[in-house]
């Protein structure tokens, strides 16, 4: 005969085993969820970078001395807003373009940019009006063009800098000729 108030222990213990094993199903399923929503890009911010179309790119100084680029060209309105966005490193001959037909004045900032990059802002007329110089990764500071613009070039931080580009060098690219 049992007696009231105690605990029949291998009960207790297979019900707490069979919580715990419920736990760890129920987490390994959020977690497969997890990885399903960030793979799917449902989750804001997570979708899959998109393939942007490659160009070239001539910036010519004052001087003659010409520095030649690959480009990701960011044309749509979702290429623009993903930009260079979770890039964890540029070659200092990469960049990315950002076409404005017709000119404008824009404004970027940096946020989960994960690079310090020089922003590059083009005239109508092909020229740089105006260099921010190392704008530094996740800053959510807009960093405006100040005048309307026809591109903005974003290439590495410091990178202007160490090859002298600076505001009348001109900017050759068949994105520009095409707009």
């Amino acid at each position: 005969m049992r007696k009231e108030g105690r605990v029949n222990r291998k009960g207790a213990k297979r019900t707490f085993m069979m919580r715990k094993k419920g736990l760890t199903i129920f987490g390994a399923a959020l977690l497969a969820l997890g990885v399903l929503l960030l793979s799917s890009g449902v989750v804001k911010g997570s979708a899959p970078r998109p393939r942007f179309e490659k160009s070239a790119l001539t910036i010519t100084r004052a001087d003659g001395t010409k520095f030649s680029f690959k480009v990701e060209v960011a044309r749509t309105e979702t290429e623009q807003t993903y930009g260079l966005m979770f890039v964890t490193s540029l070659r200092d001959d990469e960049g990315m373009i950002f076409p404005y037909a017709p000119p404008r004045k824009v404004s970027f900032w940096m946020k989960n940019t994960l690079i310090p990059l020089d922003m590059l802002f083009v005239q109508s007329d092909g020229t740089i009006g105006r260099i921010a110089a190392s704008a530094q990764p996740q800053d959510v500071t807009p960093i405006s063009s100040q005048e309307p613009v026809s591109a903005v070039i974003e290439i590495n931080g410091g990178l202007a800098k160490k090859d002298g580009f600076e505001a009348g060098d001109k900017v050759e690219s068949s994105i520009l000729r095409s707009q």
